[in-house]
Order: structure tokens, then C-alpha cells, then sequence
């Protein structure tokens, strides 16, 4: 009993380091067989922080889950956080975002991506919303130094057009009804030309049926010769044209006996 009794009076005293000057941190639930378990790992790891009690640990746990899932990420083990899933609003935030700008990150949206939106989602209707409407909502809602808005800032500023454009309704039921037209769509991308087969234009560049010195500028598969199809290059080498064993010689000459 007694020296059950004097490990417990040791270990509700909390020892300090001398190296690091701090406290173990342990608590009255320590028992013997515990403290003795710390006194190992400390002999062992004498350069390394002080090693806090299994109850501390017990403590720590509700604070890591709220502050993983302040976070947008769950507790795995290492390296396997998981992301929140995104709503369908976001991810359309998200993408416009994106759009245009290998830098941008998706957190933040400038002005020319926001009129995009909404051209591309159909909130612009020319009558009660128009492109004006929407850049003056934009400087409304984003801070004075800023030229982007966040995602709140983006909702409100939807929230702020719902109101001009369902003015028979509330404002919540308005907000509901833009955030239905920008959810799930991505931008439309304009302005691309595509290739259209057409017989006389299949005539006009196939190169087998060229004539003359157009005939003399693509090889037989029809590629390009470049400045050797352009210009007529001069034979300094010596031998006659057309004759079959041009080289020969150098190599008679060069061949050792």
C-alpha cells in the first residue's frame, strides 16, 4: 500500500523539464503502472518534447474532430483528409471561376466571369435585368480594395438581382429561383470553328493532283519540303545528274586496303 500510495502522490505532483521548462502534463488519473510506462519513453527519447498523459489525448479528440470539420475535412489517419462535398451552386461558382484563368483557385470570381454567368445561366434578360444591373451589383456586393467576390458575396449578389428579376415574389422564393438557374451549368465556350468536309475544298488540297512547281513543293505523302520545294538547289558535288553511283568514288578512297 504504501508504495502504491507514493506513486500516486508522485504523479499527482507535475514534473517539470529541466531542458524544455515545461510540464508533463500529468493528471491524478495516472496510475503506477502509467507513470512508469512515461519514465520508459522519457529514458528513450530524452531529446524530444515532453509526452502528455492517455487522458490529455481522450481531451484532445472532440477538439481535432471540430476543428476537421471547421475545416471542410475528416479525420482519416494521415494524408486522408476528405473533402466536403460540394453543393451543386458551388461547384457552378466554382467552374466560372476557373474559367479563362490557369491561376485562379475557384475561391474567388472577378467581374468578367460574373457577367458571364450570368449571360451563360440566363439570369440577363434584357428587360428587368440588364448587363448595367449586373455590374452594379458586383461593385455593391465585393469589398472597396478587392476585384473579386467570394462565395457569400456571390450568393448575395444573386440574391440581389432574384429580388429585380420575381419581383411577384418573396425574397427567399426569388433566391431560390436564380440559384435553380446557375446550379450545375458551366460556361459556354464561343467563338470555335469547326471543320466542315467539303468535296471542293478536298480538291483544292490534295496535293497528288498539283501541277507544275506546286507539284515540285510536298513530297509523295504530301508533306511539305520546305525551302527544297521553293527553291532550285544546285548540285556542287560533282557527279552528273542522274547517275547511280554518285559517292562512290569518296568511298573508294576512304576504305582502307
Amino acid at each position: 500500500m504504501g508504495t502504491v500510495e507514493s506513486a500516486t502522490r508522485k504523479c499527482k505532483r507535475p514534473a517539470v523539464n529541466s531542458e524544455v521548462g515545461q510540464t508533463d502534463g500529468w493528471t491524478d488519473t495516472a496510475g503506477p503502472h502509467e507513470m512508469a510506462e512515461f519514465k520508459v519513453q522519457m529514458a528513450k527519447h530524452p531529446q524530444q518534447s515532453p509526452l502528455r498523459a492517455p487522458s490529455e489525448h481522450s481531451k484532445d479528440r472532440p477538439t481535432k474532430r471540430l476543428s476537421s470539420e471547421s475545416n471542410g475535412t475528416s479525420e482519416g489517419g494521415a494524408g486522408a483528409a476528405t473533402p466536403v462535398e460540394l453543393t451543386a451552386l458551388e461547384e457552378s461558382f466554382r467552374r466560372f471561376a476557373i474559367h479563362g484563368d490557369t491561376r485562379a483557385t475557384g475561391k474567388e470570381l472577378h467581374g468578367k466571369n460574373w457577367s458571364k454567368l450570368c449571360k451563360d445561366c440566363g439570369v440577363i434578360d434584357g428587360k428587368s435585368i440588364t448587363l448595367t444591373d449586373v455590374d452594379i451589383v458586383f461593385t455593391k456586393v465585393k469589398n472597396k480594395s478587392c476585384r473579386t467576390i467570394t462565395y457569400d458575396q456571390f450568393k448575395d449578389a444573386l440574391a440581389e438581382l432574384a429580388r429585380k428579376r420575381f419581383k411577384d415574389k418573396t425574397g427567399e422564393e426569388a433566391a431560390e429561383e436564380v440559384f435553380k438557374m446557375v446550379e450545375g451549368k458551366s460556361p459556354i465556350i464561343a467563338g470555335v470553328t469547326r471543320a466542315v468536309a467539303s468535296p471542293t475544298v478536298s480538291r483544292l488540297t490534295d496535293t497528288t493532283k498539283f501541277t507544275g512547281s506546286h507539284k515540285e513543293r510536298f513530297d509523295k505523302t504530301g508533306r511539305g519540303k520546305g525551302k527544297a520545294g521553293r527553291v532550285e538547289l544546285v548540285d556542287t558535288s560533282g557527279y552528273v545528274s542522274g547517275y547511280k553511283h554518285a559517292g562512290s568514288y569518296e568511298k573508294k578512297v576512304k576504305s582502307p586496303k
